[in-house]
């Protein structure tokens, strides 16, 4: 079947919206429904779609703008800080993983077909693309189970960084490796010359350039100008490095570079987000379309091999390395159990060694196969990392008591104390005020450089997770007078919170929240009080511009405390504009209707019309210049405004009601 161009990209999207769509429901990264998607549309399964110059160039594009964004978050200062984690568990886990992989590679190349042939070259490309570990989905998974502050998640994060750097040497080597062996050295030193030289040219003169065309830009004050010259840099460093002889990505990559040492940097990340995540995914689609099924169930013994091999490989090297750079038995488990799985970098490699004729068809089918479904399994990996951890290490029960036996040990004394969860800024601005008025407390914290910080410095402090009945218990909670809950995390919030009310359910917990948008479902988990820092900071700055134009303070004092009586609800919600980002949609907002003679609900009482259904209220009537109060017998009449409060959704069902 033959498509036209648009045809194409309509079918990889409209296949992209209902992958994304099942795997959401599922609670499994998107990147998996793309890969989903693109086997089953693929030429080996539906044949809806076939590779073409059309799928190819979405591909590119794809991996462009995931070079770019790995440029953006290249940070000196950051690397510097993980430097032992980076370029020494990071670089060993990656080296050791090629080398290993070359041996596994000329192991099974004696059990497969007569014609075909894994070289030195081709193991090499196949460890460089197993060595990756997948970003998108440990990143979530880390992020959802709040460990990425903890001792494992911080080295995850330092390892897959390195991945990220690998990527760009590796960019350059493996094309180089097609080859002929007899021309191999000079390939790869001419390679080598000319990335020097255009990086050179790219990182040295182009670092003043985009600075100073940067600030041009931004000095006109316009997007769209803003985001044109963001696109301009970015295929433009592609080409550049395109036309050297080397990868797109190559380019984009620097150009993350030159844009990440500027103060634009920010920005260009929320700009170019839209473009990577919706090109990446059909980046992913193109990758999937690539397998074969039918050849994949023909050698299942194959492909099983290649899936438990480098995923054991993995985690048995990694956590070897872990241990051997000091980490424990438990946390050097769940660094390898983390990182065990394929990447997305790993099918860009992959499909750049294909492309280059260094692997042989069949076993881009096999390992493209063992590759996805190691990223399948991630998640449920991750998931039970702890059970297995438990299961299989005969100190980790020993260390778990350990830590919990220090935070009883530092509480043992301490009564009617606060037990502070998080100890980041908030957290240590609340311990400091709570120490001036004589009140006890204690903090637990993920951060280890942190904990051992502020326990040099005497603070109160443990190492601990609050989200777990046995920190809990262990800070003292049933001699506690009351919870605070210093970081913005709702659901970390609701799990504190059910563990308390389990445990001393007449205790006080105070939470703090970033909005209010989730400040009614913590008022019913049993927060006693909800501070949504967004709200106070309006309350704040409003109390001092009332106080600075001459409204007695005993009256803004008043006002204020009005506003916390009432749940904020005077300030809740707000009108939107066309500024405001699409990610606030979940946001109660505020939304003006007006009555016309026509609507069905004029003369009829306030009480009588059915809005309550839809999830919105009326916050305000206004009529003419008046402000009326919001009532159930108040009448309607043609002309008044209504203003409702609630979510877009909400408001959008309210408003056909009232209309109709």
């Amino acid at each position: 079947m033959t498509f036209t161009p648009l045809e194409i990209t309509l079918l990889l999207l409209g296949s992209a919206v209902l992958g994304v769509v099942a795997f959401r429901m599922l609670q499994l990264p998107p990147m998996l429904g793309y890969l989903a998607v693109g086997i089953l549309i693929g030429p080996h399964a539906l044949g809806l779609a076939e590779e073409s110059e059309v799928t190819h160039a979405l591909a590119e594009f794809g991996v462009v703008f995931l070079m770019f964004s790995i440029g953006l978050e290249f940070s000196l200062p950051k690397l510097m800080a993980m430097r032992s984690i980076v370029f020494g568990l990071g670089m060993a886990q990656v080296g050791l993983t090629i080398i290993a992989t070359m041996l596994f590679g000329w192991t099974i190349g004696t059990q497969l077909p007569p014609d075909i042939h894994i070289g030195w070259q081709t193991a090499f490309a196949l460890g460089g693309a197993l060595a990756m570990s997948s970003t998108a989905i440990v990143s979530k998974m880390l992020t959802e189970r709040l460990e990425l502050e903890s001792e494992h998640g911080r080295r995850i994060i330092g390892i897959l960084l390195f991945q990220d750097l690998a990527v760009v040497p590796l960019l350059i080597l493996i094309p180089s490796l097609g080859q002929r062996p007899d021309a191999l050295a000079e390939t790869l030193a001419w390679a080598s010359l000319k990335a020097v030289i255009v990086l050179a040219l790219l990182l040295f003169v182009g670092q003043k350039i985009v600075r100073t065309w940067f600030t041009i830009v931004v000095k006109r004050r316009s997007q769209e100008l803003f985001m044109l010259n963001l696109l301009l840099i970015t295929l433009g460093a592609a080409w550049i490095t395109e036309k050297a002889g080397l990868s797109l990505a190559l380019g984009a990559f620097v150009a993350g570079m030159l844009i990440s040492e500027t103060e634009y940097k920010h920005q260009v990340e929320e700009d170019i987000k839209p473009f990577r995540d919706v090109l990446l995914g059909l980046f992913f689609i193109t990758i999937g379309m690539l397998l074969n099924v039918q050849m994949v169930l023909q050698h299942w013994w194959l492909v099983l091999i290649l899936l438990c091999g480098p995923v054991l490989l993995k985690f048995a090297l990694i956590a070897g390395l872990a241990k051997l750079f000091g980490s424990s038995d438990g946390v050097s488990m769940r660094i390898g159990l983390g990182l065990a799985q394929a990447g997305e970098f790993g099918f860009v490699l992959l499909n750049l060694a294909g492309g280059s004729k260094l692997i042989d068809p069949f076993i881009i089918q096999v390992v493209l196969a063992s590759m996805v479904l190691s990223m399948l399994l991630a998640p449920f990996i991750i998931a039970k990392s702890d059970q297995i951890v438990l299961k299989f290490s005969n100190n980790e029960w020993m260390m778990q008591s350990l830590a919990l036996t220090k935070i009883a040990s530092r509480t043992m004394s301490t009564n009617k104390h606060v037990i502070v969860c998080g100890f980041g800024r908030s957290g240590q601005s609340l311990a400091t005020l709570l120490a001036e008025e004589n009140i006890d407390y204690h903090a637990l914290d993920l951060d280890p450089e942190r904990v051992q910080e502020a326990q040099t410095a005497g603070r109160h402090v443990s190492y601990g997770d609050a989200a777990r009945r046995e920190s809990l218990v262990a800070a003292g909670i049933y001699r506690a007078s009351a919870v605070v809950i210093t970081y913005a995390s709702t659901p970390s919030a609701l799990k504190v919170l059910h563990l308390v009310h389990e445990l001393a359910p007449t205790l006080p917990v105070i939470v703090r929240s970033y909005d209010d948008t989730d400040l009614d479902r913590l008022k019913q988990a049993g927060a006693a009080e909800v501070v949504p820092e967004l709200m106070e900071g309006s309350l704040m700055l409003a109390s001092h511009a009332l106080v600075m134009l001459g409204v007695p303070l005993r009256r803004v004092v008043h006002r204020v405390q009005m506003a916390r009586d009432a749940r904020y609800a005077s300030l809740r919600g707000y009108f939107h504009g066309a500024s405001d980002s699409g990610d606030e949609a979940d946001l109660e907002r505020l939304h003006s209707v007006t009555l016309t003679s026509s609507a069905s609900c004029v003369g009829q009482p306030l009480g009588s019309v059915a809005i309550a259904n839809s999830g919105a209220v009326v916050s305000s009537v206004r009529r003419g210049k008046a402000q009326l109060e919001v009532a159930a017998e108040l009448q309607l009449e043609a002309g008044d405004v209504v203003i409702l409060r609630g979510t877009a959704s909400a408001v959008h069902k309210a408003e056909q009601k009232l209309r109709r």
